[in-house]
């Protein structure tokens, strides 16, 4: 199929910062776009040919917009899959698929879902609410610290918890959820996969990520990850091993815990994962051969992957919305960062701030990253997300 030029037609189900910045790259190739979002300040809104509001969670708004499109994909796995198990019945490309999309949709069925594949994962209980998890409190079959997620419609840290005692139960929503065993980490890494509809596949280099302790939200993305290269390799091979279980087309980005057993050897363990361009991989925008957002687009379109290695050392740091601010957003001394070398702002376009809200990121490219990684905290510590007064 001709895609480039032509009357081919790529739909979005979802228009955040990740459908803005996939665009990015449509554009470049020169692909007619549609995309649907029920916010209209979505920020992918202006760089469609097409844009259309509605939910994503809707059948019969899913299922009209799908039959508009050759092509479907996504920017958030959270979407009626109904509508796209039907779109995909009457014979619309829809990548990942539906069937991938059920796996990782609910966070307990992917737990299970390493365990029967023996993917090494921390040890997790399913529970249909706060009773049931309070139930096996009572019986000590679950006991505290446990890591507690909402089994669906979780990001950007809400939706997980964790739960030292049972004051930390109070305010937890009756949902459908899982309890984790609190893993004593090395590292928080990450790996994305690239996986072509003809099967071929590449990942990008070993990401090391650091969190904000209180909103849950990654603070830093650093790649090369600082690890033993062994560790590397085996979170690379875990990695690949995924992506054959969920048999994907696109991205996946896998997250993982670096840990060590009782003997004191590297143990790496699966957290979770997301099938589409990831937090983890915005640093390849500027620090790789091939954005992981050009690659999922050569992924869902069965092109040639590109390059996945690194140029020069990236870190990517995100801006989100300062605490005691909402409203109009304002970023104070964004003048003063990008006066710095290697330091390229991405600003996401949402109009309105909050706490924590992502707003947008920066990236850091360095051929030292030790250099890089000083630079990183000077920009942390100068650019500001707050609301104009």
């Amino acid at each position: 199929m001709n895609y480039f030029s032509s009357d081919f037609k790529l739909g979005i189900l979802g228009g955040g910062q990740l459908g803005k910045m996939l665009l990015a790259d449509t554009r470049k190739f020169d692909i007619q776009t549609f995309v649907l979002d029920p916010s209209e300040e979505a920020p992918a809104r202006f760089g469609c040919n097409n844009f259309y509001r509605g939910s994503l969670m809707d059948f019969d708004i899913v299922y009209q917009f799908g039959k508009l499109v050759d092509l479907l994909t996504i920017e958030i796995e959270n979407v009626n899959l109904d509508a796209l198990d039907k779109l995909e019945e009457e014979g619309l490309p829809i990548f990942p698929s539906p069937k991938t999309l059920r796996l990782i949709q609910n966070k307990g069925k992917q737990k299970d879902l390493y365990v029967k594949n023996n993917i090494p994962t921390s040890k997790h209980l399913r529970f249909v609410g706060l009773d049931d998890l309070r139930n096996s409190l009572a019986k000590d079959e679950l006991e505290f610290p446990f890591v507690w997620k909402s089994t669906q419609f979780g990001y950007d840290g809400n939706g997980v918890k964790i739960c030292r005692s049972a004051l930390d139960l109070i305010k937890l929503p009756d949902v459908e959820c899982i309890a984790e065993d609190l893993v004593p980490f090395k590292n928080e890494l990450a790996v994305i996969v690239a996986r072509s509809f003809s099967g071929e596949i590449k990942t990008y280099p070993v990401v090391e990520m650091e969190f904000h302790p209180e909103a849950n939200q990654v603070e830093y993305v650093i790649c090369p990850a600082r690890i033993d290269e062994k560790v590397a390799k085996k979170a690379q091979e875990l990695a690949l091993k995924v992506s054959e279980t969920f048999n994907h087309v696109g991205l996946l980005a896998v997250e993982m815990f670096h840990s060590e057993d009782s003997k004191g050897n590297d143990v790496v363990l699966v957290n979770e994962v997301a099938p589409r361009p990831h937090n983890s991989g915005h640093y390849s925008i500027e620090a790789s051969y091939t954005s992981q957002f050009e690659n999922h687009l050569r992924a869902i379109l069965n092109l040639p992957l590109g390059n996945t290695d690194s140029k020069v050392a990236g870190i990517m740091v995100n801006l989100v919305g300062e605490e005691g601010y909402t409203g109009q957003v304002y970023y104070k001394n964004i003048d003063k960062i990008m006066a710095i070398d290697g330091v390229t702002p991405h600003i996401y376009g949402k109009r309105e701030t909050r706490p924590f809200r992502k707003m947008g990121h920066v990236t850091i490219v360095n051929e030292d990253m030790t250099e890089a990684r000083k630079i990183a905290e000077e920009v942390k510590n100068s650019i500001r997300v707050i609301s104009v007064q």
